[in-house]
């Protein structure tokens, strides 16, 4: 059984960016290993600019930002593998991977699988099952990358930001887009996509607003899309016919948990990914994990940046274990004489998602492992406006940030510097919440 340091499940833009922090970060085996044919993930269908803003300080397009890091991951000479599919980790961190059942054993291990998109099956919408039927990123793909236009009359349920980018990108190759319905009575994806996607090519959005049949049986002939009450439910009454021969789904993205699942690991029930804390563990030490597998970003920007802290996370673990090729015992002994303090074992303060928000990432912190200022992201569960976004350290609040609007499609953040926990020494708590005059 091969031996590495570092094993990291998934090359798209998390995984990449994972192993380039964890190898300046001073590991040097390294393995990635990859499902598909090539590194990059769902970069590599995503033609469309505005990649890179953060990262690079220039925009981009999808295949151009993956390949910044491919060229990095290949300077370095970090090793990965392709069509290679991992089937279980065990709890001691060994993977074994779908090609000729192989098994290799990591000090440590980055889940970086991303995810997918949530299939017709699960949205209950009636009717027959003709062709024509797409998820939006699987329409993306098809044109894009193989070269085929899915339809020519079009309607799209859902309004996340892939639903917004391919209603553009339908209609630049020539295809009319009737409508995008979304079931909520806000958008799910960027205010920048709705402006540049829909706006901008005199495409409505229709909120509160659902499929309620699928017409014909070979290929899709019309949709009828039916107005809904507060509690999602259609509306008698308000239906509306729309011909077409193409419907895409664009209604959610599922984090790829399996393997985090199969590990045991403790999960958010919100976002579907694994709890972690300050340094992006989750519950089984030795075990990272950022990217979409662990919460849906809107930027794959904010992607790369929470990789590289999970990369030189994993790298503190190993050196500190005795990794990277050192001697475990002589690492243990360099750690007591200098009297460092193992803090795997304290659970430390819990980050609450209190009213109006949804999730947190991280979910506990350890203010002793903290960088300089430690980023809270989290997300709205509905649209605020002329709002405050307030944070307490227990009872007392010690942040109250004037928002004009906040919206699910988009993800907030904010920063606590590590010397402010560290000066309230005795904490338990810190709740972030929406609040309102």
């Amino acid at each position: 059984m091969k031996q590495y340091d570092l094993a990291i499940i998934g090359g798209g833009p998390a995984g990449l960016a994972a192993a380039v922090s964890a190898r300046e970060h001073g590991v040097r085996e390294i393995l990635i290993l990859e499902r598909d044919a090539e590194l990059g993930g769902i970069l590599n269908q995503c033609i469309h600019n505005g990649f890179g803003l953060h990262t690079f300080r220039e925009e981009l397009t999808g295949p151009q930002y993956a390949a910044r890091y491919v060229e990095k991951v290949k300077r370095l000479g970090i090793e990965y593998r392709l069509d290679t599919m991992v089937v279980e980790i065990s709890g001691d961190k060994k993977v074994s991977k779908k090609r000729g059942l192989e098994e290799i054993q990591a000090r440590a291990v980055i889940l970086a699988m991303g995810c997918r998109e949530r299939p017709r099956g699960a949205l209950n919408i009636p009717g027959y099952r003709p062709a024509g039927i797409y998820s939006a990123g699987t329409a993306q793909r098809l044109v894009n990358v193989e070269g085929y236009l899915p339809g020519r009359e079009v309607v799209i349920l859902g309004s996340g930001d892939i639903g917004l980018i391919m209603a553009r990108r339908m209609t630049l190759e020539g295809a009319r887009v009737r409508a995008v319905a979304e079931l909520m009575p806000y958008s799910g994806g960027l205010k920048r996509n709705i402006v540049q996607c829909l706006d901008d090519f005199g495409i409505p959005l229709k909120l509160s607003t659902t499929v309620v049949d699928i017409k014909g049986k070979e290929r899709v002939e019309g949709v009828t899309l039916a107005r809904v009450d507060e509690r999602g439910k259609p509306v008698p009454g308000t239906e509306e016919e729309y011909p077409c021969d193409t419907l895409l789904l664009s209604c959610g993205l599922i984090p790829e948990n399996e393997l985090s699942r199969g590990l045991g690991l403790e999960m958010e029930q919100a976002t579907n990914g694994p709890v972690v804390n300050e340094s992006l563990e989750t519950s089984l030490p030795g075990v990272f994990a950022c990217g979409n597998v662990l919460h849906v970003h809107d930027l794959v920007d904010f992607v790369s940046e929470e990789a590289a802290a999970a990369g030189k996370a994993a790298a503190e673990y190993i050196l500190e274990d005795g990794g990277a090729g050192r001697d475990e015992e002589e690492t243990c002994r360099e750690n007591k004489m200098a009297g460092r303090q193992d803090m795997r074992d304290r659970r430390g303060i819990v980050v609450i998602a209190g009213n109006g928000v949804r999730y947190t990432v991280p979910k506990t912190i350890r203010p002793e492992r903290m960088e300089e200022a430690l980023a809270i992201r989290f997300r709205v569960g509905a649209v605020y406006q002329d709002c405050y976004v307030s944070m307490y350290f227990d009872d007392r609040q010690i942040l109250r940030r004037k928002k004009r609007v906040m919206a699910p499609g988009e993800m907030e953040e904010l920063k606590i510097p590590k010397q402010t926990l560290l000066e309230q020494a005795g904490i338990e708590n810190i709740t972030i919440r929406i609040e309102e005059d």
